[in-house]
């Protein structure tokens, strides 16, 4: 059994999973995290009123993901299918719809068979009229809300790729984990105590010098400078801060130029998301326009509100608690906005959109819950996406450098799960291997 160090800088999803896999091998792993907490970009906070766990970061489990589904499974772990209705509000009026199956008409008719480009060029080529006008507008909130991405940027050939790799999982059925994600991350730092994994936490990496078989770490830690080396590194650092670098992150040797190529070719997605707790589900009374129907059981809101236009709930659980998502263009409109600006403007959204006056909505709201990942140093954004023209660029930045220097990460991954938890997973377990491989050579 080998014994040689192997140092992981970040504790989210892939450095967590690749641990496992390297310490199981026998090797002596220290993973390296700036925050004071693992998890990453998985942030689970409990509300101490309701009990219930509020995550701030990656919340549904999408599709039937084995590298989930199996630990969860193994220790018999509650999940929970979202279920429940899906309400627009169109011109201010409330009413059952199906976007998804609207914006069907517009994404299924692309295809990576053609010359690559933005979605917006898509559409503009392949839906000139004003035939498809309101498939097309919900289509693009699908693109620019699911994927946090910029429609006038992300590349169509990787959104035909994602919907293939979804379908492969049945992509479209989104999942709750009793407990939140948290739950999740403790069955992984329960593996990892086991296998006697070090943890250096609150530990800001501030530069990286290698050469092939060696490297030297320099972190920022609350006791001061420290050093870590070993002959391998597993870097697991987010898009973000990865292409803040050199003011986030120094490399000595400069990354190699096909890199930093890559890291153009890759975007990441802003997201600001607001969950909101209430005394009481007080929307469950809300009527459609035509006062048909309740929005007792809803688990979605969609519109096109310029802030916040898609909310959901915890349906099929019928609980105080519902989240406001800024996506793409929404999330820039908030930034620099301080975090009670942030609560607030979600409210005027959703009273709003309810047509229930604000004041009756902030006389029920019991606690806010709010993370700005796009501020945050250590993420510097949401989730990556991959824009026009950066075919094979994921598969670049995951690359190997001179078996020394290894790479995982959602934005790493190639099968289509990029900026999900289980792709992510995935890029850590690929890494793990690669760097077992490296042994015998």
């Amino acid at each position: 059994m080998p014994s040689e160090d192997i140092l992981i800088i970040g504790a989210g999803a892939a450095g967590l999973s690749a641990a496992i896999d390297l310490a199981r091998f026998g090797m002596r792993v220290t993973v390296l995290e700036a925050r004071d907490r693992v998890g990453g970009r998985i942030f689970t906070k409990r509300d101490v009123t309701l009990n219930r766990a509020v995550d701030l970061g990656a919340e549904f489990v999408h599709g039937l993901a084995p590298e989930i589904w199996l630990p969860l499974q193994q220790r018999n772990i509650p999940v929970t299918e979202v279920a429940g209705d899906l309400w627009c509000s169109i011109n201010g009026k409330l009413q059952r719809c199906d976007i998804f199956a609207e914006a069907d008409k517009v994404l299924e008719k692309m295809s990576d068979r053609s010359p690559d480009e933005s979605f917006l060029d898509f559409l503009a080529r392949c839906f000139p009229g004003h035939e498809y006008e309101e498939a097309k507008q919900w289509a693009t909130g699908y693109v620019s809300g699911f994927n946090a991405a910029d429609p006038a940027q992300v590349s169509v050939h990787w959104l035909v790729h994602s919907r293939r790799a979804d379908e492969q999982i049945e992509g479209d059925r989104a999942f709750h984990i009793a407990g939140g994600y948290q739950t999740f991350i403790d069955i992984l730092l329960h593996e990892l105590k086991k296998l006697n994994v070090t943890f250096e936490l609150s530990a800001t990496v501030r530069e990286i010098k290698w050469r092939p078989g060696t490297i030297q770490i320099n972190a920022q830690t609350l006791q001061g400078n420290k050093t870590f080396t070993a002959p391998r590194a597993l870097i697991t650092l987010p898009l973000g801060v990865l292409q803040a670098a050199p003011d986030s992150i120094r490399f000595e040797p400069h990354l190699p130029r096909e890199k930093l190529h890559a890291m153009e070719r890759l975007a990441m997605g802003k997201v600001v998301r607001v969950t909101l707790c209430f005394r009481d589900p007080f929307w469950r009374d809300t009527r459609s326009f035509d006062e048909s129907k309740t929005l007792a059981d809803m688990s979605f809101l969609l519109s096109r509100d310029e802030f916040f236009p898609t909310w959901w709930t915890q349906m099929p659980e019928h609980l105080p608690i519902i989240t406001g998502w800024a996506p793409a263009q929404c999330a820039e409109r908030l930034a620099g906005m301080t975090e009670g600006r942030i609560v607030d403007k979600s409210l005027e959204s959703l009273s709003a959109l309810l047509q229930v006056e604000k004041s009756h909505v902030q006389s029920q709201l019991v606690a806010a819950y709010f993370h700005d990942w796009d501020a945050d140093p250590f993420s510097r954004g949401a989730y990556s996406h991959v824009k026009v023209g950066g075919e094979g660029c994921q598969q670049t930045l995951g690359a190997p450098i001179e078996g020394t220097l290894f790479f995982a990460g959602e934005a790493t991954d190639i099968s289509g799960h990029n900026g999900t938890v289980h792709g992510a997973i995935a890029t850590g377990k690929r890494a793990a291997a690669e760097i077992l491989a490296s042994l015998n050579k």
